[in-house]
């Protein structure tokens, strides 16, 4: 029998903002970009929950956040804190969270500073993994001062969104022959790879949960979408047979720069990305990594527009000049028709290297 779980920090990076500063307690906590009241460019990177109340949330622009931060303190609510991302230190304390949770379990996956993926199948029973559970969340509490919402279930896809479903400080247990009686009320949305475009598609078929998505057969889904219509035929029953992958934990390193105004200047841009690659590559030779295989670039375009493409050189990249000529060959479609056909300005760059050995 295999058991799966998904350890979430809750609301990491502002969670530990709020451990960090006693003066926060209780108040509304943005981390992100400075909203330079309300001219900000960047996003919000994360937002606890009291700042969720005001409609705040990851990814929000940040200009937005300070605006209903805004609202908020006209309506006599507190106003939000607003603290720029410290990467090191959540690093640091994502590190020994990660060492907490090797005192009880030895096969791993890192998904991202924030999430684990655990395998808890030699416990046999979803009892004793549920106790292992409690205790690696009650670590977590008493020594970072923290807490985390786990899911357990039969894969990583089931641990996943049960994860999410007591939030903060939850544990939620879905056993094997209860997988499609959780899932058939979830909102579509909940199950990966179904985002906004996809779900309004759904909706005009009268599609809004994921009880209704199997009233389709999978060649009805496959002839819609394709292979990715397998891929929702299965997920919509709880089927993912990925394994935990234990040397997932550094999948990239990367760095992203959002301008103060919008530009289409293809010097200026030439130049941050420049000011990027060296960044990245001074990262990259201060690592225990050797080589790495794929470069990705990210371009937000005015209008919040975004697009990201990737390239593996045939040949691994031995030095900057070398790096710095792959990721402009990238980046120059996006000055043209061939990704820009309108000539959109540019709000922000991102350059990030993957698959490291």
């Amino acid at each position: 029998m295999r058991i799966i779980a998904h350890l979430d920090m809750d609301a990491f990076f502002a969670a530990i903002e709020e451990r960090d500063q006693p003066r926060f307690k209780g108040l509304p906590v943005v981390v992100g970009a400075d909203p330079k009241d309300g001219k900000g460019r960047g996003v919000v990177s994360t937002a606890n929950y009291k700042a969720r109340e005001y409609g705040i949330h990851s990814a929000l622009p940040i200009s937005k956040a300070w605006e209903l931060s805004e609202i908020a303190k006209s309506q006599g609510k507190p106003k939000a804190v607003f603290v720029g991302v410290d990467f090191k230190h959540y690093e640091e304390v994502s590190e020994k969270i990660i060492e907490i949770i090797k005192k009880y379990v030895t096969l791993i996956e890192i998904a991202s500073i924030d999430e684990v993926y655990f395998d808890l199948s030699s416990f046999k029973s979803y009892k004793k993994a549920q106790e292992v559970c409690k205790k690696i969340k009650y670590e977590i509490k008493s020594k970072e001062k923290l807490t985390a919402s786990v899911g357990i279930g039969s894969n990583k896809l089931v641990a996943k969104i049960a994860s999410d479903m007591q939030k903060p400080d939850g544990l939620t247990v879905v056993k094997s022959e209860d997988v499609e009686s959780f899932f058939e009320p979830l909102s579509l949305r909940k199950i990966p790879g179904i985002g906004p475009k996809t779900e309004e598609f759904f909706k005009k078929l009268g599609v809004s949960t994921v009880k209704d998505i199997k009233k389709y057969s999978q060649e009805d889904l496959k002839s819609m979408f394709g292979k990715l219509g397998i891929d929702f035929y299965e997920k919509a029953r709880g089927i993912d047979n990925s394994p935990i992958e234990e040397c997932y934990d550094t999948k990239s390193i990367g760095e992203q720069e959002t301008f103060e105004k919008d530009t289409f200047d293809s010097g200026f841009i030439s130049e941050r990305l420049k000011f990027l690659t060296e960044s990245v590559w001074q990262r990259f030779k201060k690592s225990d990594f050797k080589k790495f295989r794929t470069i990705a670039l990210t371009v937000r375009f005015q209008g919040f527009e975004t697009k990201s493409r990737s390239y593996t050189p045939k040949e691994n990249i031995r030095d900057l000049d070398g790096f710095r000529f792959e990721a402009l060959k990238i980046f120059i479609p996006f000055l043209d028709r061939r990704e820009n056909p309108n000539h959109k300005s540019i709000r922000l760059i991102g350059l990030r290297i993957k698959n490291l050995k």
